[in-house]
């Protein structure tokens, strides 16, 4: 080896290891990676910041924009509360859970597709009075699986597309992946469907800070407009249609007060006084198209035009005590609504305006997102920044679905490159107010931008200084009396054992050039070892560190470091076992 080439492999081996110790996170790890490789001169410093402006860090970022706004649009979750009600049986939830959540994860972000589906897990886990964590674990699986079956479905695809089209001139494209991707999310449906069992049985969650809080009802006031799919609907049949997520605790019609009996029939301009959980109410207020009070009142002059909710506590030294929102003029005074009330031990059934605020209430006000955390303090309430709310927030419905679609279609024809559709989208998104500025900013996650643009030049100094020629031809000596299949198991197991170790897209970057050159050494096709590069890198069922989904399930279903091996393990060895001749099936060799 030459002096480039050992100092290549000494900072990837480097890099790995402090990936692996896990004392700085995996960004700054990349970073420290580019900068030891700028030290020694493998990288270049003209080309030192050349990943930042590479396509897979635009497509990438594109891509969880689109994910938050059809996570935001409540399309998916509302179309699964629709068929919750008629599953009741614990296996039959844990399968639709888990296919909803993987075919989804083909369309958005994995984590995207997994975080808008476990407030439906919580619900039918409380329905059926078992644990969260039967169900949790097992769609994080799913969401690892599905996002396998196209181009965006996950990192690692985007970029084996981007090696293959170095080599051969020709990428991946929107589809190419779902003969494999879709073969392996059935066979893994199947196996969670039966496998649960392997899970231990006593996890809980520790307590969520609205338990410790003891945060139940919260009362609001909504009217239903003319078109309501509520109008001519009575009290009983509009609970049961939300499957009685909701109370009704008062009517006001023309001005007057009446008691919700079961049989009352709810009228257009009739203003209900709602309780239940925040997202209980949201859902309700949003697939009946009810107004909540408040929401068309003008905003302050001066103020952003981006509206937002936030949860908080009325202190004990708080202004608001012993006043109610109408007397104390709350809107006009402060630029804010009142949208919700919660009060410990009691139901309220009084209009929001009229309700005399105590120490201790939680509250949910709305107003400008500029105004808000300002206003709180001259109110002198605490905010519960752990919690986020969307009860009072604005909707696109299908719209960012339709975006998404038609970028899906662009780059399907080669109308136009996967990151100008993706780009494109993401800011008609944006502009369209499908998701707010800030919330597209919250939703791209930073750390794996950075990571992926210090990455790309270090990862590339193996092939500028023949480190992956080196090392293919080794590999190809080792497997030169291996069959194709054996050749192509070994680099599907090869990069399922590093990635619970590396990010997963930083297991492609490093080991996708080595998978071709050890292809091509091998007299092969690089198709074949590229596909198993990415299922590889896609499929980390060992840890509850290698990938964003095991991490974001660990804490909510109470799971230990080894519960993730006992349903992993399996899975892993069943993806090898059908993945090699499934990806040498639809992507021979010869």
């Amino acid at each position: 080896m030459t002096l480039p080439q050992i100092l290549s492999v000494a900072v990837l081996t480097g890099m790995m290891l402090l990936f692996i110790w896990g004392r700085f996170r995996y960004d700054l790890v990349a970073v420290m990676a580019l900068l030891a490789a700028l030290a020694v001169g493998i990288v270049d410093p003209k080309h030192a910041f050349a990943g930042f402006s590479d396509d897979i860090v635009i497509i990438v970022g594109s891509a969880l924009v689109l994910s938050g706004a059809v996570q935001r649009s409540g399309v998916i979750e509302s179309a699964m509360l629709v068929l919750q009600r008629r599953v009741r049986r614990i296996r039959s939830q844990l399968l639709l859970l888990c296919a909803s959540v993987g075919f989804a994860s083909a369309l958005v972000k994995n984590i995207g597709a997994l975080a808008m589906m476990m407030p439906v897990a919580f619900q039918m886990a409380k329905h059926s009075k078992a644990t969260p964590a039967v169900f949790l674990m097992p769609m994080a699986f799913a969401s690892l699986l599905g996002g396998l079956i196209t181009l965006i479905g996950t990192s690692p695809n985007i970029i084996v597309s981007r090696v293959r089209e170095e080599m051969t001139g020709q990428p991946f494209g929107m589809f190419d992946y779902a003969p494999v991707g879709l073969g392996l999310t059935v066979v893994g449906l199947i196996f969670l469907r039966f496998g649960y069992r392997l899970l231990p049985r006593d996890r809980r969650a520790t307590a969520t800070l609205g338990e410790a809080l003891d945060i139940q009802d919260y009362v609001t006031e909504a009217e239903i407009p003319a078109g309501s799919p509520a109008i001519d609907e009575t009290v009983a049949e509009f609970r049961a249609r939300h499957d009685n997520e909701v109370s009704v605790t008062a009517i006001l019609r023309a001005g007057m007060r009446s008691t919700p009996f079961p049989d009352t029939t709810l009228k257009p301009e009739d203003l209900l006084i709602l309780a239940g959980a925040p997202d209980s109410l949201e859902r309700v207020i949003a697939a009946d198209g009810l107004e909540l009070e408040g929401q068309h009142r003008d905003k302050p002059e001066g103020s952003g035009r981006e509206v937002g909710v936030l949860e908080a506590v009325v202190g004990t030294e708080s202004p608001l005590i012993g006043r109610t929102a109408g007397r104390l003029g709350l809107h006009e005074r402060f630029g804010v609504n009142l949208i919700a009330v919660s009060r410990q031990g009691e139901r309220l059934a009084t209009r929001l305006g009229e309700i005399e605020l105590s120490a201790g209430d939680v509250i949910v006000l709305q107003g400008p997102l500029d105004l808000l955390f300002e206003r709180l303090g001259e109110l002198g309430c605490l905010p519960l920044a752990e919690r986020t709310l969307r009860l009072g927030s604005a909707r696109k419905g299908l719209l960012p679905l339709a975006i998404l679609g038609v970028a899906m279609l662009a780059t399907a024809t080669g109308y136009v490159p996967v990151a100008v559709a993706f780009f494109a989208a993401a800011g008609l998104t944006v502009l369209s107010g499908a998701l707010p500025v800030r919330e597209a900013y919250d939703h791209i996650e930073w750390p794996i931008l950075i990571m992926l643009g210090a990455l790309i030049p270090v990862s590339d100094t193996l092939r500028t200084t023949g480190t992956t020629d080196l090392i293919g031809e080794g590999l190809s000596h080792f497997a030169a009396t291996l069959p194709p299949w054996g050749a192509v198991a070994l680099i599907l197991a090869a990069a399922m054992a590093v990635t619970p170790f590396l990010n997963n897209a930083a297991t492609v970057l490093v080991m996708a050039p080595i998978a071709a050159t050890f292809a091509t050494g091998l007299g092969y096709r690089p198709e074949a070892f590229l596909m198993a590069t990415a299922v590889g890198a896609g499929c980390d069922f060992l840890t509850p560190i290698g990938h964003q989904c095991n991490t974001l399930v660990m804490g909510p279903g109470g799971y230990r470091f080894g519960d993730y091996a006992r349903l992993g393990a399996p899975l892993s060895l069943l993806v090898l076992v059908v993945g090699t001749p499934l990806i040498l099936w639809v992507w021979p060799v010869h």
